[in-house]
Order: structure tokens, then sequence, then C-alpha cells
């Protein structure tokens, strides 16, 4: 069998074009690594950004998508793909360790992971103090202070976007410089509740079961310091999971290149989500992809008839 769509991943974007597939009567299959499965939103405490569910788990929020796939009829296996060939034919393949598919068209919707800070105790913490979008979680730091990790624009974008809010903010660079862009760096110079320290390196967290601040060591000093915030941003960039278009389809630096279409450079080849580069990473983005590619999808198969 021919499918018309095989869909790489099962997070927001996957499950969304997934559910628009089957509406347009599309053979379609999503494929879903079992271990990867909850996406980056299980791992979000609350979501409060997502438009008609005020205050709702990610997890609740992902069961919700989930079951509504599964209602409708959506063919979800879980099975990891491996390898994409003959992507420049008609029918391309896909591959995981059980089973090779045939399709028409490929949507690779895998997600991303956001890179760590490599500090210890972080990952007893990630949610619970410990964050990585400041756009999802910023809003549980009114009035609090934080510390936000990085020198980059992810890191200044979020220092900046906290500071409106949290009463006070601590931006940590490691380098003796921030990488931002220079207006960045000259509107996070204006915000009176932000504190920028320089050649700082994150060692720990302290607290036993609650996030009570961090152990900081700076440049030269041989004793740590401690740092008492009420939470925590890693904001050092993420890790797409592009490996099975890399070096196939045009790249922008880590993310595969496509517009709002979702169209890349290889015909019959669409991303959605985290792994395409776009100016917004989050889950609300990532549907309005997994709608985009699906109707991208149409449109290829379409003019394949004519």
């Amino acid at each position: 069998m021919v499918y018309d769509v095989i869909i790489i991943g099962a997070g927001p974007a996957g499950l969304t074009a997934g559910i628009y597939a089957k509406r347009a009567c599309l053979n379609a299959l999503v494929l879903r690594d079992k271990y990867a499965v909850s996406s980056q939103i299980c791992n979000t405490y609350e979501v409060c950004n997502y438009t008609g569910f005020n205050n709702i788990s990610g997890q609740d929020l992902y069961d919700n998508f989930e079951k509504h796939a599964k209602e409708i009829g959506v063919e979800i296996v879980d099975e990891k793909a491996l390898e994409i060939t003959d992507i420049y034919l008609d029918v391309k393949k896909v591959k995981t360790k059980n089973a090779e598919y045939e399709t028409k068209t490929i949507i690779l919707a895998s997600g991303g992971t956001p890179k760590k800070g490599g500090f210890e105790r972080e990952d007893d913490f990630i949610g619970n103090g410990v964050s990585y979008c400041a756009t999802c979680d910023g809003a549980f730091f009114k009035d609090k202070e934080v510390a936000v990790i990085g020198g980059g624009d992810v890191a200044v974008e979020d220092a900046i976007f906290l500071s409106r809010f949290a009463k006070k903010v601590y931006l940590l660079v490691r380098k003796n410089e921030m990488r931002a862009t220079k207006a960045l760096q000259e509107e996070i110079l204006k915000a009176t509740n932000v504190e920028i320290f320089y050649e700082t390196v994150v060692k720990s967290i302290i607290g036993d079961d609650k996030f009570e601040g961090l152990l900081i060591k700076f440049k030269n000093d041989i004793i740590l310091s401690e740092l008492s915030v009420d939470g925590v941003f890693v904001g050092i960039g993420m890790n797409p999971d592009t490996s099975l278009l890399k070096d196939k389809v045009e790249m922008d630096g880590d993310y595969i290149k496509a517009d709002e279409t979702c169209e890349t450079s290889v015909k019959g080849i669409f991303v959605a989500g985290d792994v395409r580069k776009k100016q917004l990473r989050q889950v609300i983005t990532a549907c309005a992809d997994g709608a985009n590619a699906i109707t991208s999808v149409q449109k290829y198969l379409l003019e394949k008839t004519k």
C-alpha cells in the first residue's frame, strides 16, 4: 500500500496534521516514537496561553490532542522512523525497525529538545523551578525573582520578557559579553530590574524538595556563590531533530528551511513544528504548521494528478 502522506512525529504538529489529513480523506499514517511520544508539551506543568484552554497541564492538553486523533480514526503506529529514502521519486520510503512504508508525501514533525544547562540536579527540577520556555512558564513567576542562563538572542529575549512582570531578573552569561543582537542588548540594558552577571556558570540547584536557588561560580572565584531565586530559565537554544532530512533538504543552521506552507526544497517533503525555521516555537504554532502542511500536501497531490 502507498500512503498519501506519512507523518513522522506525534507531538502537537504531527497529531494536528493527522487530524487534518483524516478530515481531508487522505490515506495517512502517523509514526510515533514510543520513547519520545509525550513531546515537550508534557514537560510543561501548566499551559495558560493555548486558546480555549486556560490553566491546563501540558500532559492533559496532549491527551486531548491524542484523544481527538484516535476518535476520528487517525492511524498511529508506535514505530520510530529510522531512514527516509527515495525522496526525489514520486513514491518515497520510510524505514522503521520492523517495516518499510511507501508514501507519496512526507511530513517531518519530529520536534526538538531544548539544550540543557548542564548543571547538577537540573533534571530533578524540570517543570518545578527549571524551565526552557519563558513564554510558556514566565507568567507563573509574577513578582518573583528569576535567573536566565545564556547570552544570545533567546536568553536576552527571555530576560526582557520576564522583566515585564518578574520582580527581579538575573541574566547569567558564561562569556564576558553577550552574543545577542545590538538592539536586544540596548533594550535589556534599559531594564531597571535586570542584573547581568558575566563570566558566570551555574553549578547546581539549591533546595531539597523545593527549588530555592542556584549555586553559581564567577570566573575568578574559588568559592561558589548562592543566588536566591524562585526559578531558572535556560535559554541557550534548541536541538531540532532533523537527522532524517539533514543534508537532503535546504537547511538554515540546525533547522529545515520552509516558509508558512511548510514546503521544503524537495517536492513532496514537508516539515512542521520545531524542526522548521520560524519566529515562534509554541504549541499553537506547531498545530498551525500541522494544518498548513496538510493543505500543502493536498495541493501537491492535486497537481500530480493533473
